[in-house]
């Protein structure tokens, strides 16, 4: 039956499709009556949460009668100091995504447009159609690019921006693709921008790269007012049932976009907990050192099974499965292991893998090969 509510909803939600998580255990093992259900589908830390952000938010339970610090003075004012920035330059979100779509509220409209990659972010686009501005989409490196199959393109992004444009996302290391730009690629295009469009630099997994040469987005603030950088404590920091993240830029950025800030946008057990995960070095570290270990294992499993993978720096690996990716999602449902297929970013014959721990990497393998057999 027609919704009669969508002709009254504003432009652009009609034909909006809602993002689509990754599945929970708990549905799985109630659709199929599984149990010992391994999920490495959403990116999160397989090691759990960081222990001193856990206790944090533990302590602060007694008090959560009381709407949280709207300023969230004690963590802008961490982040401040760790990072060297004022904290009139932070944003604070109920997780990075928060932030991105608050860009959007800010500076996005009917006649106006954003500009993404294509295999980026799937809330790019929802983030940008539910404003009722227009998406213009670039096309990536091709799938055989020397250095980064399926990775963002300067060329291509540059050339998507028009008059209208007024927010161009880029999310380094990429998801789903687990690419990355280099510094000089980031720079030129950054140089070539013209100075009406705001530039989110989306650093969800920039904690787990160990490339040297990798760009640190907050180097480059002092010299790109126009851009802010997203970062999160759902990933490396195992904080994502606590939905906090942050933005960075120039104080007089950071003062539009806060003007569409939600009241207690964040709550008060993320506040103490990611205040208090910031300095969880030990976590950190044993953190980077799975993921690390778990990239190569997955890697030289896949490779042995003859499929090829696309070099990550994040937390995950895509994989082409030279078959509907969507079936074989639902073969590995079956066995209880779920993964993500990533049809919606136009890559149907690709799945994408959280790096799990030895085990699960390994538990993952073997039931791919058996359903690839069969």
């Amino acid at each position: 039956m027609d919704n009669p509510f969508l002709a009254l909803a504003a432009p652009g939600i009609s034909g909006l499709h809602p993002y689509v998580p990754g599945k929970p255990i708990e549905e799985l093992e109630r659709e199929l009556g599984l149990s010992h259900t391994i999920k490495l589908a959403s990116n999160e830390n397989p090691l759990g949460p960081s222990p001193m952000g856990a206790g944090a938010a533990s302590g602060v339970i007694d008090g959560v009668n009381l709407y949280p610090d709207d300023a969230g003075f004690r963590l802008r004012n961490a982040l401040s100091k760790r990072f060297g920035v004022a904290p009139e330059a932070i944003t604070l979100g109920s997780g990075s995504s928060d932030v991105i779509d608050m860009v959007a509220r800010a500076f996005l409209a009917p006649g106006r447009n954003a500009v993404f990659a294509r295999h980026s972010f799937a809330m790019y686009p929802i983030y940008t159609q539910a404003q009722g501005a227009g998406s213009r989409v670039a096309a990536p490196f091709p799938p055989d690019h020397a250095r980064m199959p399926y990775g963002h393109d300067p060329s291509t992004l540059l050339d998507a921006v028009n008059a209208e444009t007024r927010v161009l996302f880029i999310a380094n290391p990429n998801n789903p693709t687990g690419t990355w730009m280099t510094r000089d690629e980031l720079t030129g295009l950054l140089d070539r921008l013209p100075s009406h469009v705001v530039v989110v630099l989306d650093e969800a997994y920039i904690e787990y790269v160990e490339e040297p040469a990798f760009p640190n987005g907050l180097d480059l603030l002092p010299h790109y007012p126009n851009l802010i950088v997203t970062r999160t404590f759902s990933k490396i920091y195992g904080l994502a049932g606590l939905r906090i993240g942050y933005g960075i830029s120039a104080p007089d950025l950071a003062a539009v976009i806060n003007r569409v800030r939600h009241p207690f946008n964040v709550n008060s057990a993320a506040l103490a907990a990611a205040e208090a995960a910031l300095n969880d070095t030990a976590h950190l570290t044993r953190s980077r050192e799975v993921n690390r270990a778990g990239l190569r294992q997955l890697s030289e499993g896949l490779a042995s099974m003859g499929l090829r993978c696309i070099p990550s720096m994040a937390n995950f690996i895509t994989v082409d499965i030279g078959r509907s990716g969507s079936d074989v999602f639902e073969s590995l449902l079956r066995k209880g292991v779920i993964v993500r297929p990533v049809a919606n970013y136009d890559m149907p014959h690709h799945l994408r893998v959280t790096v799990g721990r030895e085990a699960e990497n390994r538990r993952f393998l073997e039931a791919l090969a058996e359903v690839l057999e069969r």
